[in-house]
């Protein structure tokens, strides 16, 4: 599903974010990105959906090698993705109800359909009353929870999320990791950077640890303890 093959990132004029990076992960597997703020755990993620292109190596996700296909690929590719950025980039034009809906409108899905797919996602996030309103209007912590809503709500087949609950309490982290949890028992693969350290200890599963650019451990422990 993943597979990057020594890569390195660097940022003009002579900023390495990335180096020497090897990594494989598996359809269906969920992925733990560990790290220290600047380790390069923001950038792994934009290479993975395309933000960023890598200086060297090889990125390839689902089959395809994004240092060699278009950009128009590249948006098409991101239709089977669910991105949480970590600045959340909701649609400030849009309803809290369209911005958890806009990645069905863009497979087609019927408006009726998408009005209740999105306030079903709204209601597991404890959000189903304000689906009329602006994100402006909204916290921090509510903002987060649309941009994970709408990351999920068109199941799709690969969920990248940077730092998805660093704004939410422990009763909405669990909430949050719990959906993550149930769309990977689904199939779908599952890779978060975070440096949650107390989740990642509890959930027990694969994790890779960055420090400056390279990866330093891969701990694969499988399961919940």
């Amino acid at each position: 599903m993943i597979h990057l093959n020594n890569v390195h990132k660097i940022y003009p004029p002579d900023q390495t974010a990335l180096r020497h990076v090897n990594l494989r992960v598996e359809e269906g597997s969920f992925l733990f990105v560990a790290g220290a703020s600047g380790a390069g755990k923001s950038t792994l993620l934009k290479l993975l959906y395309g933000a960023e292109r890598a200086s060297t190596g090889q990125v390839v996700v689902g089959g395809r090698n994004l240092l060699s296909i278009s950009r128009n690929n590249v948006a098409y590719l991101r239709r089977n993705m669910g991105i949480v950025f970590q600045d959340y980039k909701l649609l400030p034009r849009r309803t809290v109800l369209d911005n958890v809906g806009f990645a069905l409108e863009m497979q087609g899905v019927s408006v009726e359909e998408r009005r209740r797919l999105s306030r079903q996602m709204l209601k597991a996030m404890g959000l189903d009353d304000r689906a009329d309103a602006f994100p402006q209007t909204l916290s921090g912590g509510e903002q987060q929870r649309i941009a994970i809503a709408r990351a999920l709500v068109h199941k799709p087949r690969i969920v990248l999320a940077d730092e998805p609950t660093g704004n939410l309490d422990r009763d909405m982290t669990n909430i949050v990791f719990d959906l993550l949890l149930e769309a990977n028992a689904a199939g779908v693969t599952v890779v978060v950077a975070t440096h949650n350290l107390s989740i990642i200890e509890e959930l027990n599963l694969r994790t890779i640890v960055l420090d400056r650019g390279r990866i330093i451990g891969d701990f694969d422990t499988p399961g919940r303890k």
